[in-house]
């Protein structure tokens, strides 16, 4: 094994392997692992049927099927729009072009309680697209539809940013091949371009499925925040920390941080399966 490290660190041609590999483990240790350890190991402190009465709580529950409904909504509708806009973005060129690929970054850049309010006055019964809204009986505002909304509105560039450079190594050679050998429109889409954003696509939905599960600042101005209604769960850890119910807030962010890991788990799995599917990297 000696002999096998010595002849390995001979063939490296970057030196300093060994310290930004430390560096590397001692700074997600510190900046991830310890927080996450210290909520696991004060969830286990509760005991089981402690931490299943605080988890199995009916607001819990809601708050929760809340959360990860409205994100898996939210990442869903990115997928398809965020796909259609860096297709734009990169097959075309337009007058605006450029303003446009900057506008995608905004919500990058704006402070979440900005966005927040200016959905809300946009989409309150009496605001600018809320007053067309309310007489068909459509309610975002201040109701489970405006938290996809704000879900949907911080999570967009997840999807454009991670689709956008591999659309743009996709050889449009093979477009012009398929179609030479008579593939139609229809079928060099769905058979040739697709399969080959598939493991992008996954990558982007699972980074804007996680940025929109936790979201809290653009959500809580146009929620309502009504208790099994519009109420999500981190602004229930919000709430059980104030009324200083420590013991709630680490069972509620116990259950979310364990279902994101499983769903992010399963997601890379699906990527992993389709790079070797596909061939292309996300």
């Amino acid at each position: 094994m000696r002999g096998r490290a010595r002849t390995w660190r001979k063939r490296s041609v970057l030196p300093g392997f060994g310290l930004s590999l430390g560096f590397t483990i001692a700074y997600l240790g510190l900046v991830v692992l310890v927080p996450l350890a210290a909520l696991v190991i004060k969830s286990a402190g509760l005991g089981a049927a402690e931490f299943w009465r605080l988890a199995s709580d009916p607001r819990t529950l809601a708050a929760l099927r809340l959360s990860f409904g409205a994100a898996l909504v939210a990442a869903s509708i990115n997928a398809v729009f965020g796909a259609l806009i860096a297709w734009v973005l990169v097959r075309y060129r337009f007058f605006g072009r450029r303003f446009l690929d900057a506008v995608i970054d905004l919500p990058f850049a704006l402070p979440t309680a900005v966005a927040g309010i200016a959905l809300t006055s946009l989409y309150a019964p009496n605001g600018w697209v809320g007053q067309f809204l309310q007489p068909l009986g459509l309610k975002v505002a201040y109701a489970p539809a405006g938290i996809v909304v704000a879900l949907t509105f911080v999570s967009l560039p997840f999807v454009v940013r991670t689709v956008e450079p591999v659309l743009g190594e996709i050889d449009r050679e093979l477009e012009e091949v398929a179609a030479t050998l008579g593939a139609t429109r229809r079928q060099t889409i769905f058979k040739v371009i697709v399969p080959a954003l598939v493991p992008a696509l996954l990558t982007g939905f699972a980074l804007a499925l996680a940025r929109a599960v936790g979201e809290y600042g653009s959500v809580i101005f146009i929620a309502g925040n009504i208790p099994y209604v519009s109420e999500i769960a981190p602004l229930l850890i919000v709430i059980r920390l104030e009324e200083f119910d420590y013991a709630g807030a680490t069972a509620v962010a116990a259950v979310m941080l364990a279902i994101a890991f499983v769903m992010l788990f399963v997601i890379n799995l699906l990527q992993a399966w389709s790079r070797r599917r596909f061939g292309y990297g996300s």
